[in-house]
């Protein structure tokens, strides 16, 4: 059996897009499921405007519609809605294959922060692009309900992981990291961008160190207007994990994320989360005792610290990528094209 999966989204770029992605095809290859990619590495590219790191492929349907019939898959995924998967989708109409798909960004609402684009045009187009397949992917219930408000068809929620032997408790006193640091440490973690609304974590009167690990096109804004705040810079493996046992309260003050990997990596490490009451947090802590989700964020984070790291790592050990896996191969309704493997994971729903 074989997947394709086609991503705007990968490699340099780090992201929750693309963790998740790296890990479900980690999954989903330990069944003995062969995959494939077409990733915009494989193509000429050109920096996407405002955000110069990310490069958009120069692609046409005819180009990915020869391609796709060389790899000849059993099943395509569309994850994103650039131009990659836009000339996936036009090509897969065009040859009658089926494919599913996955929303895994608020973009609506990331454009509308940037230029005053109605959320009923690009949501209009969105519909149109999600509804062509036979399931759209998300990563919450929350989300799945609003898109179907929106007419959006065929939505399954998707769940997500963390890798719970990378992310996990460790003493302070063996990180390296953070020993001059004011106590207490109230980490973000993720893209330094507008939409990931970082004023509001920043501009709050906490006590301790505000730290922020991660990079993008509003990094250096944000240090020349918080320089009391200790930027990062971005992380990955063992170094970002240390990061996050280096402080003491994870604050998400995202409004427009739809599940946020980050926060699930967090709670592993033993971090209890102060959120807004949105979308994202409210699917991940929900009323678990793991965080304190609150319209007032700088109660929020204070709140927090009361909260036993025990708490965090026993809600966190509830979401598997395994789990991601399995809904991911259900979705896709192809199990008769399954081995052994595959089927066993089919059948076994964590929750």
């Amino acid at each position: 059996m074989k997947i394709l999966f086609v991503t705007d989204a990968w490699r340099p770029q780090i992201n929750g897009v693309v963790r998740t992605l790296e890990e479900l095809i980690r999954e989903l290859r330990a069944t003995g499921i062969e995959i494939a990619t077409i990733t915009p590495d494989q193509f000429m590219t050109v920096p996407t405007p405002g955000y110069p790191e990310i490069r958009l492929a120069l692609v046409i349907s005819g180009m990915l519609r020869r391609r796709i019939d060389e790899i000849d898959p059993d099943h395509i995924h569309i994850a994103t809605e650039g131009p990659l998967g836009t000339a996936a989708r036009s090509a897969c109409l065009r040859t009658r294959r089926t494919f599913t798909t996955s929303y895994h960004t608020r973009f609506p609402e990331y454009l509308r922060a940037r230029a005053p684009v109605p959320l009923a045009w690009t949501y209009a187009w969105l519909r149109r692009f999600h509804n062509s397949g036979t399931a759209c992917l998300v990563a919450t219930k929350s989300i799945a309900d609003d898109l179907e408000s929106r007419g959006f068809n065929n939505v399954v929620p998707w769940t997500r992981g963390v890798d719970h032997d990378l992310f996990k408790p460790r003493k302070k006193s063996e990180l390296g990291i953070g020993r001059d640091w004011k106590r207490p440490v109230f980490v973000n973690v993720g893209r330094v961008s507008v939409e990931k609304n970082l004023d509001a974590f920043l501009s709050l009167d906490l006590p301790g160190t505000k730290l922020v690990v991660g990079d993008g096109p509003a990094r250096n804004a944000l240090e020349k207007k918080y320089p009391e705040a200790v930027f990062a810079g971005a992380k990955s493996g063992t170094e970002l994990a240390k990061y996050y046992n280096a402080a003491d309260v994870f604050v998400f003050p995202s409004l427009t994320d739809t599940f946020g990997n980050v926060l699930l990596e967090a709670l592993a490490s033993g971090l209890p989360v102060a959120a807004f009451p949105v979308s994202g947090p409210l699917d991940v802590i929900g009323e678990s005792d793991a965080g304190i989700l609150d319209e007032d964020l700088r109660r929020a984070a204070i709140s927090a610290l009361d909260i036993p790291s025990t708490a965090a790592v026993k809600h966190a050990s509830k979401f598997t990528w395994r789990e991601c896996a399995r809904i991911f191969l259900q979705s896709a309704k192809i199990p008769h094209h399954a081995g052994e493997a595959a089927q066993l994971l089919l059948s076994s729903s964590e929750n």
